[in-house]
């Protein structure tokens, strides 16, 4: 299997480079090697965020190096200095064994770990010699931090202070298309990005930032390991070619016309809008929600639900906080799942609009 390079990315002369693609690649192996390649090359050292402090404890923490280490990178790039790797305290050290097992550390390290939930532990530290930055796994399915996007250009800001000679990389696996990061970033073209192209935006004054973003082609002949999860399941896709992870949401269970429509209202959430109506049809009852394809004809009276703040009464932010009798109703359908979806990508867009609503974004 040919593992990720950071070649082309590289050659888009970016401050931040995203890279996102199937699991297993070499995406974070890759940035790794870059960080130790340059320590050894100018004593420029490396920075590693996550987003939990236990990302960095026990096992996770001593094992960050293992794959370089067992190929032998840490001996090549040190000139045989060193052989091994001696995780402390969330710094990362060379060091090297003896015949009778005796640890020699190094006495810098060569790598710093940074956990967004304990930020406010480093703001008054200084790092003049990390040039390199990886945040791994910045995309998750799971619930992302309390405004996590602003936290992590505090930890930015700490480590870069007054410089411009920072490079920043994000790697993430194909978990989920509607990650705050996007959003914050300004990233709009992720959605209909293809395998194997990197996208570049950029930003201020004569464009001088430069976010590069790249979506790593999966592996033509695919991996050794695929075999294991060659289940009909969607949900595994992303661990064998890398697309998308997707859940499977259940579809409209009847063919009801529009007299069956008892209620409508809108849900505008990462670039989408979704229309859902509340159904009645053979004495039952239920939501289907599908896309909006036009505007909002009523937009000043529809019921509408966005994380954007509108002064105007109609407009509300989180479903899962209802205020009223009308939006406790609404919020029962969920509750008790009556709510069908169009397709399954509508679902995965209502699903990343519940998490957000129910805290995972203030």
């Amino acid at each position: 299997m040919k593992y990720y390079s950071l070649k082309r990315i590289l050659a888009e002369k970016a401050q931040y480079n995203m890279v996102i693609g199937e699991r297993s690649n070499g995406k974070t192996y890759s940035v790794l090697y870059y960080g130790i390649e340059n320590y050894c090359k100018d004593g420029s050292q490396l920075a590693i965020v996550r987003r939990w402090q236990d990302d960095f404890r026990g096992k996770r923490g001593a094992t960050m190096f293992d794959a370089l280490v067992n190929n032998d990178v840490v001996r090549k790039l040190t000139k045989g200095e060193w052989t091994n790797v001696y995780s402390y305290s969330g710094r990362w050290y060379f060091c090297k064994y003896d015949e009778n097992a005796k640890r020699t550390v190094a006495e810098e390290p060569f790598a710093y770990g940074f956990a967004l939930s304990a930020m406010e532990h480093d703001k008054s530290t200084s790092y003049p010699r990390i040039t390199t930055i990886l945040f791994d796994e910045f995309l998750t399915r799971g619930t992302y931090l309390p405004d996590e996007f602003v936290m992590f250009t505090n930890v930015l800001s700490t480590i870069i202070r007054q410089r411009d000679n920072v490079k920043i990389f994000m790697m993430g696996n194909t978990v989920n298309q509607y990650s705050p990061y996007f959003a914050e970033m300004g990233l709009t073209r992720v959605k209909d990005m293809k395998a194997g192209t990197i996208d570049v935006y950029q930003y201020g004054e004569e464009g001088k930032l430069r976010v590069a973003v790249e979506y790593a082609e999966a592996s033509k002949e695919g991996k050794k390991s695929d075999v294991y999860f060659a289940f009909d399941n969607p949900k595994l896709k992303m661990i064998t070619t890398g697309v998308w992870e997707i859940d499977i949401y259940p579809h409209c269970p009847y063919k009801y016309k529009p007299k069956d429509i008892q209620f409508t209202y809108f849900i505008k959430f990462g670039g989408d809008t979704l229309q859902c109506e509340v159904v009645l049809f053979n004495n039952t009852t239920f939501t289907f929600i599908h896309r909006k394809t036009t505007d909002i004809k009523y937009e000043d009276f529809d019921i509408i639900f966005s994380p954007e703040y509108d002064p105007r009464p109609n407009w509300r932010r989180k479903i899962t906080k209802p205020t009223c009798d009308l939006e406790r109703k609404l919020l029962a359908y969920f509750v008790k799942d009556k709510v069908f979806y169009q397709d399954n990508e509508v679902g995965e867009i209502v699903r990343n609009y519940l998490i957000w609503s129910k805290g995972g974004e203030k």
